[in-house]
């Protein structure tokens, strides 16, 4: 009896430290309020300094902001306005051809930089790092630096160039008829090596095998990127364009620094109209009103991107 009672001691004993083991190897689980408590700063901040800045322009966009004064209600009146306003349309056509010149080109030459650097050699890492470095300059820094490139005398930095090939001075961004298209070379120049990258990680996707079944049944190099490569990166091409296209339509720093709209408005955008209803003539009731139409126009080029998506899934 007593050795039988000893025995069952330890089977108990035992089966209590295998519960203890087994309790201690599961997983706690934890609270789903920990989670946001990690995020409530981040959250606190992007509350405090964006939604609800945007909750305040919306409400400021049917008001006449006349400060001391307090605000009169106008309705739909700013809107009005700022629709019917020739600025705002010269402004809205500048945005659109700068948003599709700069994505046209930045796609381009992105793709091109994608198939020549493509692979896994360290020289390539090297020249894809060196190539990425506009994406990561300063804006302001970026912007001076074209600024003296394209400075309209004949000595200026690209106007030399030119006259090695026989071309005469261009005036670049003294000119009405040039100005749009040199800040659109800028932005192609600095959004290529962003679009090289998604590039690269969509070639990275893509399946060799059908590259060596094409090689065999007889295609050539045209043929190969045609048939294989363009449809296999169709998903980074609409990731590409959506974001392109609303980098395009919300430029802002880029013209404001290397014209402000100048000469003659022939590269307002309505990112620098916007600025200077509001901070330099103080209408900032019909300021608010174009951001408002501006970020609608971003909101129906997103869902309408994810919808053309959708449907060619």
């Amino acid at each position: 009896m007593v050795l039988r009672t000893a025995e069952s001691r330890r089977a108990i004993g035992t089966t209590e430290d295998r519960r203890t083991i087994l309790e201690r190897r599961r997983p706690r689980r934890r609270s789903p309020v920990v989670p946001w408590l990690f995020l409530a700063p981040a959250l606190i901040l992007l509350f405090y300094f964006k939604y609800l800045p945007m909750a305040d322009g919306l409400r400021m966009s049917f008001y006449e902001i006349r400060g001391y004064l307090g605000d009169r209600w106008v309705g739909g009146q700013n809107y009005q306005e700022i629709v019917t306003d020739d600025q705002f349309t010269a402004a809205l056509w500048h945005s659109a051809v700068l948003a599709v010149g700069t994505t046209a080109g930045s796609m381009f030459f992105g793709l091109i930089l994608a198939l020549l650097l493509e692979g896994s050699s360290r020289v390539l890492w090297f020249v894809r790092t060196a190539a990425f470095l506009p994406v990561v300059t300063t804006i302001a820094v970026v912007a001076e630096v074209w600024r003296i490139l394209y400075h309209p005398a004949a000595n200026g930095p690209l106007n030399t160039i030119l006259g090695w090939l026989a071309i005469s001075p261009q005036p670049f961004l003294a000119d009405e008829h040039s100005s749009l298209l040199s800040i659109m070379a800028v932005g192609v120049w600095r959004g290529a090596p962003y679009d090289m990258m998604i590039f690269l990680a969509g070639l990275a996707g893509v399946d060799r095998s059908l590259y060596e079944s094409s090689a065999v049944d007889g295609a050539g190099t045209w043929r190969r990127f045609r048939h294989v490569t363009v449809p296999a990166l169709r998903p980074v091409f609409v990731i590409l364009i959506t974001l392109a296209a609303i980098r395009g339509i919300r430029v802002f720093t880029e013209v404001f620094l290397l014209t402000n709209g100048a000469p003659n408005g022939s590269t307002e955008v309505l990112m620098t109209l916007i600025y200077k209803l509001g901070l330099q003539q103080g209408e900032l009731g019909i300021a608010a009103a174009g951001s408002i139409v501006l970020f609608a126009a971003t909101v129906i080029l997103t869902v309408a991107v994810r919808a053309l998506r959708r449907r060619e899934a």
